[in-house]
């Protein structure tokens, strides 16, 4: 039974989806092993046929060598879906030859660096706030930047329609209308919502780092990860969790 996996974790290293969006397939009965309609939380034993709306699942290579990591500028207007129906889709225009799906999303009124990949395994542990993973934004208000804006923003922002405090974070002024931040959080509209709760309002927003990878790449232009990317990318998710129970469960074993 050592060589049992569950079968979200299958489905998401087999590169066809996120463990979340494989939980989901699960729950809709669109995934079978062995032709029999498994609940959440089966496991997957060696020699298994797995199944998505009919169509096999492949297991990946123990190194993964033959998944795809890729840094992708995105456009302002670009939808980060893998649903295709959607006008503007991130898959459609990208147009990648393998099967990809985005790490985390950017609103569509915003651009910069995305990463997109066929690894669903790495994807928890990038971006769960627990696991602190810094992510970079240059952005442009609009009216002139103050001290206490800075402090502010710096400091937390409760943000009571997600019923949440913003994570203390790193802010640098660039010019009178324009701020570097860092953050470890990914809120839904968190920046934008942020600067709206100070009376700003975002004019441009662009994300330029994601951990060690910078982007470097011009808008609607991408590249597959360096050797050396994904070594390091490797190294700083090695300690990460997928699951705030996993992390729980980890320190309780080191108290």
């Amino acid at each position: 039974m050592n060589d049992a996996k569950r079968l979200n974790k299958y489905i998401s290293e087999s590169g066809f989806c996120s463990r979340r969006e494989a939980d989901k397939l699960i729950a809709a009965n669109r995934v079978t092993i062995n032709s029999k309609v498994p609940e959440l939380g089966t496991k997957v034993l060696p020699g298994d046929i797995v199944k998505v709306d009919g169509n096999q699942i492949g297991t990946t290579a123990n190194d993964k060598s033959d998944r795809v990591y890729i840094a992708y500028n995105k456009p302002i207007g670009i939808t980060c879906t893998t649903e295709r129906h959607v006008k503007g889709n991130i898959i459609d225009a990208i147009k990648h030859k393998e099967r990809i799906f985005p790490i985390g999303r950017l609103d569509k009124p915003s651009e910069g660096l995305i990463f997109l990949t066929s690894d669903g395994d790495i994807v928890n542990k990038i971006l769960r706030a627990e696991n602190a993973h810094e992510k970079e934004y240059v952005v442009t208000v609009d009216k002139p930047i103050s001290q206490t804006f800075i402090n502010r923003m710096s400091n937390g922002i409760p943000l009571e329609e997600l019923g949440k405090t913003t994570k203390k974070c790193k802010v640098k002024k660039l010019d009178s209308h324009t701020f570097n931040i860092i953050l470890t959080q990914g809120l839904n509209r968190q920046i934008r919502r942020m600067c709206t709760y100070l009376g700003y309002e975002v004019q441009t927003l662009k994300r330029v780092r994601i951990m060690n990878i910078k982007l470097d790449v011009p808008v609607g232009k991408y590249r597959e990860f360096t050797k050396d990317e994904i070594k390091t990318l490797n190294t700083l998710l090695e300690d990460s969790t997928k699951t705030f129970q996993a992390k729980q469960s980890r320190n309780r074993r080191k108290n």
